[in-house]
């Protein structure tokens, strides 16, 4: 029998009786919020809360050589400024039509929305919260151009999308393979992806995201940030590469129905990626595997984004020794629930992001 694994939308979490007493405390100052947010984490961590607290999303970017902090989802959204698209919760999208699915959230921007500039033919990073629990699914990358002189004001379900980047079942089999999410954790719970140099300049969204295989519906993690991309090219996506967000992905699309634990998924070696053909001009991070032949094929993942990433899976990314004084930059050092080392790699200082999330810069 498959195994199911169902977990609620992101609007459709029932809150237990210990979020709804902290609900009641968050309802006075500013200062309780904190308070909430500490006993929300706490309870997570002795598992009295739902698991849906123990995934997460998007929290940081490196642009040229600069972090970009990301929105704080469980923090008030007053006064939070970022190149972030606003969202609220750890929790999945497990609907693939959901209107929310653009950028985890209704669509518009936040009232101190920042917009960054990023060199078309330079790399962007995106970096989850540690360690990102869901190593069976793909990652992907999105591009949308906005009208006018600012993406700022722009409903993120208005505009087309071009998928620049994608990586699914990158060795082995559906039911026990390497998938482009597990080498995500493998290189510090990140993804690098180059912007197209083809690209034409203007202001755009970029979306990225990874979609969890491991429960069934399918569970969509994506988040935007804002940039403004200088020194473009001329080559405009196809109208076959647009798609609009609802409307990329189906219920019904042989990535998202995939059943990882049956046992033709122990033999079966080819995943088709959900949405748009890549853009012409795109140069994916992982390649392709090859087509499948007869008999089950195994391709050793390429090299990664980023020049640290390991050539195979392993057991956790470089950031979580336990050793002090070791932690990688980009690692996690501390944060409401942290149990791990604290003490960064010489040249690195443990910054806090947010109540719940310090990382070594």
């Amino acid at each position: 029998m498959a195994r199911v694994y169902k977990e609620p939308r992101r609007s459709e979490v029932t809150p237990q009786p210990q979020l709804q007493l902290l609900e009641i405390e968050r309802q006075g100052k500013l200062g309780k919020m904190f308070t909430a947010l500490t006993a929300l984490v706490t309870l997570a961590s002795a598992g009295v809360l739902p698991q849906a607290l123990a995934h997460g999303g998007v929290l940081s970017y490196k642009i040229d050589g600069s972090i970009f902090q990301g929105w704080a989802p469980y923090n008030s959204p007053v006064g939070q400024t970022t190149i972030q698209r606003p969202w609220s919760s750890y929790n999945p999208i497990t609907v693939a039509t959901d209107p929310t699915i653009a950028c985890n959230d209704d669509g518009t921007s936040g009232a101190l929305q920042l917009t960054t500039t990023a060199q078309a033919g330079s790399p962007i990073t995106a970096y989850w919260n540690q360690v990102w629990p869901h190593a069976q699914g793909p990652m992907l990358t999105y591009l949308a151009q906005c009208p006018g002189s600012t993406c700022t004001g722009v409903n993120a379900n208005t505009l087309k999308w071009f998928k620049i980047d994608e990586a699914g079942l990158l060795s082995g089999t559906v039911g026990d393979g390497y998938w482009g999410s597990g080498k995500m954790i493998d290189q510090n719970s990140s993804w690098t992806t180059t912007i197209p140099s083809s690209v034409p300049s203007g202001n755009y969204l970029i979306r990225f995201e990874t979609i969890a295989l491991h429960s069934m519906p399918a569970q969509f993690y994506p988040e935007c940030a804002q940039i403004q991309i200088t020194g473009g090219g001329s080559l405009a996506p196809t109208a076959a590469e647009l798609v609009s967000f609802p409307g990329a992905y189906q219920q019904t699309d042989p990535g998202v129905t995939i059943d990882i634990y049956t046992n033709d998924a122990q033999s079966q070696t080819t995943y088709v990626i959900p949405g748009p053909p890549l853009y012409a001009g795109a140069s994916p991070s992982v390649p392709a595997p090859p087509p499948a032949t007869s008999a089950p094929t195994t391709v050793a993942p390429t090299s990664g984004p980023t020049a640290s990433s390991p050539s195979q899976p392993s057991s956790a990314p470089p950031s979580q020794s336990s050793a002090a004084g070791t932690i990688a930059q980009f690692g996690q050092c501390g944060g409401s629930g942290w149990n791990g080392a604290t003490a960064c790699a010489s040249g690195f200082t443990c910054t806090v992001l947010n109540p719940y999330y310090s990382q070594c810069l």
